[in-house]
């Protein structure tokens, strides 16, 4: 079957890849509009549709909330650990070397300080850790930014060295093909001549906003000593945006607050956890399957599939339970931050541009596990065809089924259904409240006012506008992007 595929997409490369970039966009848009074309000609079915849709969703709610307080009572067990004092009984220790990545684009110096300021913090001895300030060469402040981040900081690390990515014929301008030219020069300075040893050295790519808990370099250096597949694994803690949290408007906040909950939850959930935003990997590994790939914008899940197919299936991800913060979007306005978020959502949709990729890799690479691969795709193309739907499905589509054909919508049947419906999504609310209310799931106050810090759980009110403008609308603008064949650019978030 495999060699069938092979065939396929060798006769007709651009033809399949198409078909397959159009494909998650019908199926998003089908679902959005299937109240009205199901009304007409499946009511029936559609009606059953939507309660199945509800379980579904009363599903994943628990399973957020269950996932998260596990994963967060680990988190707090971990964070109460001495991952230095274990890791120097291991052996090998003192050949770990950490390198990290800050792939960076008109970032304040302000930001980039703050970020080495906190891998200086790191219990892990900071002459182990050479950080690369992955510069891009088009910006003009790059070269004044970095000097003055060297003459502060090249002393506190084993080596603090900068890159200056050129504008390449070819490349997609963005973070991927920014760390891949840094990784790559990184590479030449420090393996090649000796600086470093492969065989003990992880990579991180780490996003410039990244606010790493003291012990994560630490813990990293355990994990990567303990595991007996180092060079087939990524390690991932829990990113959340809790930097600004209480700076940002509610809108922004709440989207903040919810997703923040969905990195922690996938913690404990192996068949979702995949690399995303700040991470780490093996060095050898990353060498070995060429590196970050150029012509992408979204790079995270990207890199974790190419080295899954590479290396014919034999790549986990294991969870790091500490919580790296990052910024939410924060512009000099209430508008323009809310622009700004969008931008970001916007962004993270365009990963549904990688589908088509993984779908062919799933059908044409040889020696890759027929379950595990379909496991590890599955999810990831649920994801990403839901992404734009949901809201419409769990919001609109009864209300709309009502309006388009009355008729059936007053028979016994379907109204108790659709009142069924309603009752089976309450505890979904009562769920995210509860979260929302549980004060291990948020923030330090970092300066926000007791009132506000006392009201957050009400601004859950505006959950439904802004999932709607700050969830599923980027991912509708981006699903109809690639359907209709057209680029996302990159464009840099804005914090301030």
């Amino acid at each position: 079957m495999t060699l069938f595929f092979q065939k396929l997409f060798a006769r007709y490369p651009a033809k399949i890849r198409r078909f397959l970039e159009v494909l998650p966009g019908c199926l998003s848009w089908l679902l959005i509009l299937s109240p009205i074309w199901g009304s007409l000609l499946i009511p029936s079915a559609l009606t059953y549709f939507l309660l199945f849709f509800d379980i579904y969703w009363l599903y994943k709610s628990s399973a957020l909330a269950i996932c998260s307080y596990i994963a967060s009572d680990k988190i707090r067990r971990a964070e109460r650990e001495d991952w230095l004092q274990k890791a120097r009984h291991l052996p090998n220790f003192s050949r770990v070397t950490h390198v990290l990545v800050i792939p960076n684009y008109k970032e304040r110096i302000e930001r980039l300080r703050a970020t080495l300021q906190t891998i200086a913090q790191q219990t892990f001895p900071r002459e182990r850790l050479f950080v690369v300030l992955a510069m891009e060469e088009r910006e003009p402040e790059a070269r004044a930014k970095a000097r003055a981040l060297l003459r502060e900081f090249q002393p506190v690390f084993g080596c603090l060295m900068v890159t200056y990515h050129p504008d390449r014929a070819g490349e997609t301008k963005g973070k991927s093909s920014n760390q891949a030219f840094a990784a790559r020069e990184t590479y030449r300075a420090l393996v090649e001549c000796g600086r470093i040893d492969l065989a003990y050295a992880t990579v991180s790519s780490v996003d410039a906003d990244t606010t790493f808990d003291r012990q994560y370099f630490a813990y990293l250096t355990y994990a990567f000593l303990t595991s007996p597949k180092r060079h087939h694994t990524f390690w991932q803690s829990a990113n959340v945006s809790f930097n600004n949290f209480w700076q940002v408007p509610a809108a922004v906040r709440i989207v903040a607050f919810l997703e923040s909950l969905w990195r922690v939850a996938v913690l404990i959930q192996p068949g979702r956890l995949l690399s995303n935003s700040t991470y780490s990997l093996s060095f050898k590994m990353l060498a070995d399957i060429g590196f970050w790939d150029v012509d992408v914008i979204p790079e995270d899940y990207r890199i974790f599939f190419k080295a899954f197919y590479r290396l014919q299936g034999k790549v986990w991800v294991k969870p790091l339970f500490l919580k790296t913060s990052m910024d939410s979007p924060r512009a000099s306005g209430y508008l323009q931050t809310l622009k700004s978020k969008y931008e970001q959502e916007r962004r993270w949709a365009w990963g549904v541009s990688d589908l088509p990729l993984f779908i062919q890799w799933w059908l044409t690479v040889p020696g890759v596990p027929f379950a595990r691969k379909t496991l590890m795709l599955y999810p990831v193309l649920l994801d990403h065809v839901l992404w734009p739907a949901t809201w419409f499905i769990l919001t609109l589509a009864a209300r709309v089924m009502i309006v388009v054909n009355p008729t059936f919508s007053h028979l016994p049947t379907s109204a108790e259904l659709l009142r069924l419906g309603g009752l089976i999504l309450t505890p979904c609310i009562f769920t995210t409240l509860v979260l929302a209310i549980d004060l291990r799931h948020r923030p330090a106050k970092q300066g926000a006012s007791s009132i506000k810090w006392l009201l957050f759980p009400l601004e859950l009110v505006l959950m439904p506008a802004t999932s709607f403008f700050l969830v599923s609308l980027p991912g509708v603008v981006s699903h109809t992007q690639l359907l209709l064949g057209k680029r996302l650019e990159y464009q840099v978030t804005e914090k301030l």
